[in-house]
């Protein structure tokens, strides 16, 4: 999931004086696009704020990869991490910490008592390695559908609104497009009848290209197909030193907004002020909300300076004081 990330030119003065604690007020007219695409200098309007963040954090699992991966925690103690170290009360999981759970009743049925608990609410299961809905071939497609289909009965058993799947596939932009469309809308149906909700990342390839991912949603055209727009995820191609091909990620994540159903503040590396180095968390935070969004944002750290708890925390306290200004 580490994708190269380009720097950006610092922020304006005036985001500036917003990050260092001025009380003041984004305007946020909804379906203004000119204000969306536009800077954090123009977006302040007012001397004034609510102090209230119009959204909610939850904390996506991938943030402690490192941990799990090695040992250190198990999946189980996720929820009563989440809630005693860092004070979140909401949690996305991923599917590869418990991948051979998905059927398991007495594990999810251990994993919903801790996770109540402490006061933690189940949100999102993010699955990997079940196959591209994307892929141009009918048969691996298919396949690829009915291997999600376990983890959305493990999403409807342990209380989450969603899973979040990946669009992929090898081939033209088009192909892959009839291909996702497809695959999404069969998934979908399915998940619908369980009252759960089918979402895409931008999560490298055609994906993390907003406008051909906006194209896939406006096709699929149901309900409960919808995206999880990442801050971070808009490597279109790799090359031999980094990124070859990165998307605008203000421009993907203002095209991803209207079908958003939950949203990733991906983040890596922070400055003395605590402002996020990779993304302005002021004007990307205001297009969330411009959208008319109120509903969780789940931290995904991935830094390697910090500690995976340093940067955990270093998120959400940087989302708070944003989430008050806005």
């Amino acid at each position: 999931m580490n994708l190269s990330r380009r720097y950006f030119i610092q922020r304006s003065a005036s985001a500036s004086l917003l990050l260092t604690g001025v009380p003041m007020m984004l305007s946020c007219s909804s379906g203004d696009s000119k204000k969306e695409e536009s800077g954090t200098s123009d977006a302040i309007e007012s001397s004034t704020h609510s102090g209230t963040p119009f959204f909610k954090i939850s904390l996506a699992q991938w943030s402690l990869h490192r941990a799990l991966k090695g040992g250190q925690m198990d999946n189980l103690d996720f929820a009563a991490k989440t809630k005693n170290d860092f004070g979140i009360e909401a949690v996305e999981y991923v599917n590869q910490f418990f991948k051979d759970k998905a059927e398991d009743k007495a594990y999810l049925d251990e994993m919903t008592k801790r996770a109540s608990d402490v006061g933690v609410e189940q949100l999102i299961i993010m699955i990997d390695g079940e196959g591209g809905l994307g892929d141009p071939d009918d048969g691996a497609r298919m396949k690829a559908v009915e291997n999600h289909y376990k983890w959305v009965e493990a999403a409807k058993y342990l209380g989450c609104h969603s899973i979040r799947v990946n669009a992929y596939g090898v081939g033209t932009a088009e192909d892959v497009s009839k291909a996702a469309v497809d695959g999404l809308g069969r998934l979908s149906t399915f998940a619908k009848n369980r009252d759960i909700n089918v979402i895409v990342e931008n999560h490298g390839g055609y994906s993390s290209d907003g406008s051909w991912l906006a194209g896939v949603m406006k096709q699929v055209a149901m309900d409960n197909c919808g995206t999880l727009p990442d801050f971070g995820n808009f490597c279109i191609e790799r090359g031999e030193d980094g990124c070859a091909n990165e998307y605008d990620r203000y421009k993907g994540v203002a095209e991803m907004m209207p079908y958003a159903k939950a949203v990733s503040a991906k983040s890596h590396d922070f400055d003395a002020e605590g402002n996020e180095t990779h993304t302005d968390y002021v004007r990307m935070m205001k297009l969330v909300k411009d959208h008319g969004y109120h509903g969780y944002v789940g931290i995904e750290y991935e830094g390697s300076v910090l500690s995976e708890e340093e940067g955990i925390m270093a998120t959400k306290r940087l989302l708070e004081k944003v989430g008050t200004m806005l």
